[in-house]
């Protein structure tokens, strides 16, 4: 390296030193080289006294997953128990609980509703059986409770109408949560949440006008489930773009309305204009955390400060994009989005945990740019292998003021560092590598290296296998294996120093017991 890219600027916050690379910049969220074919090496001290709080791991709680009746498939069983395996999550959501495939409400010819919970009772057996508990997502309209067959473009096509009958509607949201309390018992059923809809706010909601039609059927849906127990979970609006969290909370407050939590969804490219109001470019790298930022100030703004806020959806793109979710890229986009969003949320559910997805229609080849983080056949892309390895962080988090890094200590004193290099899709695999100098490690003598790297992508053994659209057992097991992280790196640490060079694209999560 020469001698004009060493670290020249340093200094203190908290009790923590950071230094950035000559020719850089650093703002709140984002960090470029100003010369990105340079290397970069950036230093981080810990001191004796450096300042941490609790860390809960409040971005492995809740995945997301294709539709309701998937559930029931063995391929969508089989990746749930690999991803629980892997992050230990929680909860997930899913879309169409009341779809009429899942055969919950029926009317017989004088119009008096039939109630039929005997896939719904399957759909969450499963998930328990998994240890999974449902966030409960109250949609879609049923067709005989439909005002009007308003069909959403989805392959499934859900309906989207308002209900023909309000009372119906608030009696079908009543009977199905009273079935669930005395099927699974009020004790765990407390456990869950209970979300109104699903973006009514875009084309998944045809009540006119949006905002007053939605909280009606919010309004209908949230005494239905109070009468049923007060202990049960709801909230909402779940809507796109961050949108309507303070009317919302004003609508419940002045009406007395209740709500438990609120729930929104925003994804990397989301547009300023939508998301922030204004028309503003925002990269990917931050518009998430912005989003977040966002709702999180106007809820402690507003007359309910202390509810809990659900990001129920969120990925880098709300595109079906290969170049995007199959890519390396999306391990250190997960890292840096953990380190912006912390202490600003409850959960955020990454959309989604399952390639068993069908908005689009069956799928057609293993990658095409599915949200999940396994793609057909169970095989682990590059965010699967990301979410694994930041499972492996403390829940305690050091202060250190890195825009590429995450310090953490688990209650044994084992730190733990996640350290990336975060780069855009299009630049490639050939963006500078970058160096982390860690110091101030103290006692610590043995370090363990744990990448997702470019140079081990499933992606690029695909394309070499020629992209067969259905490829042969012997391929699927040559894609599984070239999915796999590499073995552990053991180093030893001397001084109290270690030095760790993560390539672009890439995330390194380090190990110091």
């Amino acid at each position: 390296m020469h001698s004009k890219s060493r670290l020249v600027l340093s200094w203190a916050i908290g009790s923590a030193l950071f230094f950035l690379p000559a020719k850089s910049t650093f703002t709140p969220g984002r960090f470029s080289l100003a010369a990105q074919g340079a290397p970069a090496t950036e230093r981080i001290t810990l001191a004796p006294d450096v300042r941490s709080h609790r860390f809960p791991h409040f971005w492995e709680r809740m995945f997301g997953s294709g539709r309701a009746i998937l559930s029931l498939r063995e391929s969508y069983r089989n990746d749930l128990r690999q991803v629980k395996a892997a992050t230990d999550f929680e909860y997930v959501r899913f879309h169409a609980i009341f779809h009429d495939e899942v055969g919950v409400y029926d009317e017989d010819d004088a119009g008096r509703a039939r109630y039929n919970f005997a896939y719904v009772d399957q759909i969450y057996d499963g998930l328990l059986a998994n240890g999974v508990r449902p966030f409960v997502e109250l949609s879609f309209m049923p067709q005989k409770l439909a005002a009007r067959p308003a069909f959403h473009a989805f392959w499934y096509k859900p309906i989207v109408s308002p209900p023909g009958d309000w009372n119906k509607w608030g009696e079908l949201v009543g009977r199905f949560a009273q079935h669930l309390v005395e099927r699974y018992g009020v004790a765990e059923v407390s456990r869950w949440y209970f979300e109104v809809w699903n973006e009514p706010n875009i084309d998944f909601w045809v009540g006119e006008p949006k905002q007053s039609t939605y909280f009606r059927l919010y309004d209908e849906a949230a005494a239905a489930i109070k009468r049923v127990n007060t202990s049960l979970r709801v909230g909402g609006p779940a809507t796109a773009q961050a949108a309507w969290i303070a009317p919302f909370i004003a609508h419940a407050v002045a009406d007395r309305i209740p709500v438990d939590f609120v729930s929104t969804h925003v994804y990397g490219d989301d547009e300023g204009k939508n998301v922030l109001g204004r028309d503003e470019f925002i990269p990917r790298t931050d518009m998430v955390a912005r989003a977040v930022r966002k709702v999180h100030d106007e809820v402690k703004a507003s007359a309910r400060p202390d509810l809990p806020i659900i990001w129920s959806e969120y990925n880098a793109t709300y595109k079906t994009d290969p170049d995007t979710t199959d890519l390396p890229f999306m391990a250190p986009w997960i890292a840096n989005t953990i380190r912006q969003c912390d202490e600003l949320t409850e959960m955020m559910s990454y959309w989604t945990f399952s390639d068993v997805f069908e908005e689009q229609g069956v799928i057609r080849e293993p990658f095409y740019g599915g949200y999940g983080i396994l793609a057909e056949y169970g095989l682990p892309k590059p965010s699967f292998n990301a979410f694994a390895l930041l499972h492996q962080l403390g829940d305690e988090r050091l202060e250190i003021a890195s825009p590429s890094a995450l310090a953490t200590r688990r209650a044994d004193g084992t730190l733990v560092f996640a350290l990336w290099n975060l780069q855009m899709p299009e630049t490639g695999h050939d963006g500078a590598p970058k160096t982390f100098e860690l110091d101030g490690l103290g006692r610590h003598r043995d370090a363990t290296i744990r990448r997702v790297d470019p140079g081990m992508s499933v992606l690029a053994k695909y394309e070499a296998l020629g992209r067969p659209r259905t490829p042969r057992a012997a391929d699927i097991e040559v894609l599984r294996r070239s999915a796999q992280m590499a073995a552990p790196e053991h180093r030893i640490v001397d001084g109290g120093r270690l030095t760790v060079t993560v390539p672009a694209q890439a995330l390194a999560v380090i190990e110091l017991p």
